[in-house]
């Protein structure tokens, strides 16, 4: 690359530059920023709605197998009762 090619890159960069910086700056982008933010939010929120359903369901289902867990070992209990009976009394 000659000079002139790279110094023809370096003002084209500069001016793509200062153009960008004033369009992202512009009234219009900062209505869209604002209204880009708030769907960010409103989707947060419906997430966390749904995040919350899920943490009440897996709270039920985890206090249901601590119950049955419970009542499996009590029916073990009973028959191992029920063994020890049975060979007390042969």
């Amino acid at each position: 690359m000659n000079i002139y090619t790279k110094l023809a890159f370096f003002a084209g960069g500069t001016l793509f530059g200062s153009c960008g910086m004033k369009l992202l700056s512009s009234k219009d982008a900062k209505k869209a920023y604002v209204h880009v933010a708030a769907v960010g939010l409103r989707i947060k929120d419906s997430v966390m709605e749904s995040v919350t359903t899920v943490q009440e369901n897996v709270s039920d289902i985890l206090a249901s197998a601590k119950e049955l867990n419970e009542d499996l070992a009590a029916e073990d209990a009973k028959e191992a009762a029920a063994a020890d009976l049975e060979n007390e009394d042969i």
